[in-house]
């Protein structure tokens, strides 16, 4: 749901929660800006976009000044991608597999559910994604001139909020290309025991072409 159709006292507490975490970010080096807030729902569901025209310039702001962009009336989380991280996002069902896989790893990586049924994977910043990852219909890059919402932002029919952490992969974003290989043997069906139910080559990193990613 919305912020402004919460009680005042939750509202009050929400922009709080986001402004804090909007200034942990920052002071960690994330490039973060403040976004619309989306009235649109299901199948209509949006992006949030900057809520300055202006936005890339703003890149690197002091967290004073980023404190008073998420002071006041209400906006969405928003993290630039394509300079320090980017975000594969797919659907729900692939970002489970995906996911699973990461366990058995070992190695998690920082995952954002949004209230679309959708996955961010965040990783970072490269200059090519895996072709069979350019060529599905059921991924998206999020690379140089994008953006995508991060927790805690409010839609009306759900917040954006963590599927894993990054305080649990100790603020380093994974590297691109292992996340790109999990997210290619999970669209092959691989499952976290191993087995596969479909069958396809995985091409080598050395294989990789660069793809246009998404804008928002």
């Amino acid at each position: 749901m919305l912020d402004m159709e919460w009680p005042d006292s939750w509202r009050g507490s929400f922009r709080i929660e986001l402004r804090a975490e909007a200034i942990s970010l920052v002071e960690r080096g994330w490039p973060i800006l403040p976004g619309t807030v989306s009235e649109s729902e299901g199948a209509d569901w949006q992006y949030p976009t900057p809520a300055h025209a202006d936005w890339q310039s703003r890149l690197g702001a002091h967290s004073r000044q980023v404190a008073a962009w998420f002071t006041g009336k209400p906006c969405s989380l928003l993290v630039a991608t394509g300079t320090m991280v980017d975000a594969l996002e797919v659907s729900g069902e692939l970002g489970r597999r995906a996911a699973s896989l990461l366990r058995v790893t070992g190695h998690p990586a920082p995952i954002v559910a949004m209230p679309n049924g959708r996955w961010l994977f965040l990783t970072a910043s490269a200059d090519a994604v895996h072709p069979v990852l350019a060529e599905h219909d059921d991924v998206t890059w999020h690379g140089r001139d994008g953006y995508v919402p991060l927790p805690p932002t409010p839609y009306r029919q759900g917040v954006v909020h963590w599927r894993v952490k990054p305080e649990i992969w100790g603020w380093r974003l994974p590297e691109a290309a292992t996340i790109n290989e999990v997210l290619v043997r999970a669209l092959l069906g691989e499952h976290d025991d191993g087995t596969a139910t479909a069958s396809a080559a995985v091409l080598p990193p050395d294989d990789q072409r660069a793809a246009t990613p998404s804008a928002a």
